[in-house]
């Protein structure tokens, strides 16, 4: 089975390697800008923004979880963790900004959003359905459960490449109306590129990883 194959962590050692290294990155990030003040909290800076783009009927929720932060295009709602909510910091507005972006993504038809929320339920079901169908195919050398679970897979790659465009949108998005609209200084934009920044490599890593595993995955069933 793949997971016993040293070739396969040997595939993903690089995304591995970016993944940890993107985590520690924005970890320092939120970390260093939680400490700076900003005049809004998270939830006043998402409110903000989306007014600004004609978006009042857009609401905010605060939710559990820690960096939980998200955008519901379906419900058409804004969800933030309750330390972006309710933190007036350069951390918390920037998240929320960028969260915010994702709105008016979703407001304007921006396509790469459009495919995105389209092939999420079939990237979803590739991502077990598909490891599970290639690992079955080689157990039991089956070559069309085989080429079932690589092009079930497929869809995770096509998603992650997908999703990086909306997500560094989203990001330039938020970092060009935080300073449009007063929110933020130049210079305090620093620290909130650094957060957002951050956050980007590690859907870079994400990619990266759903790249490789997919390589993996046919150079495993032409080999055996």
């Amino acid at each position: 089975m793949y997971y016993f194959d040293p070739m396969y962590f040997l595939f993903l050692a690089p995304a591995m390697a970016m993944a940890l290294w993107a985590q520690w990155r924005i970890h320092a990030a939120y970390s260093e800008a939680q400490k700076l003040a900003a005049p809004l909290s998270g939830a006043g800076a998402a409110r903000h923004v989306l007014d600004s783009a004609g978006l009042q009927a857009i609401e905010i929720e605060q939710v559990p979880g820690h960096l939980s932060d998200h955008y519901d295009p379906r419900a058409k709602v804004l969800r933030l963790s309750p330390e972006v909510f309710q933190s007036r910091s350069l951390a918390a507005v920037g998240i929320a900004a960028h969260e915010a972006g994702h709105a008016i993504q979703d407001a304007r038809a921006y396509a790469p959003m459009t495919i995105r929320n389209a092939v999420v339920p079939v990237a979803n079901f590739g991502s077990g359905s598909g490891m599970l169908l290639f690992m079955v195919g080689m157990f039991m050398g089956i070559k069309i459960l085989i080429m079932a679970g690589i092009v079930l897979f497929s869809a995770v790659v096509f998603f992650q490449l997908v999703n990086l465009p909306v997500e560094f949108n989203a990001s330039n998005r938020a970092k060009k109306e935080l300073v449009a609209l007063g929110i933020v200084d130049p210079p305090q934009m620093v620290y909130v590129n650094r957060v957002l920044n951050a956050a980007a490599w590690t859907y870079v890593a994400a990619t990266l990883q759903s790249v490789l595993t997919l390589l993996y995955l046919v150079m495993r069933s032409d080999r055996d």
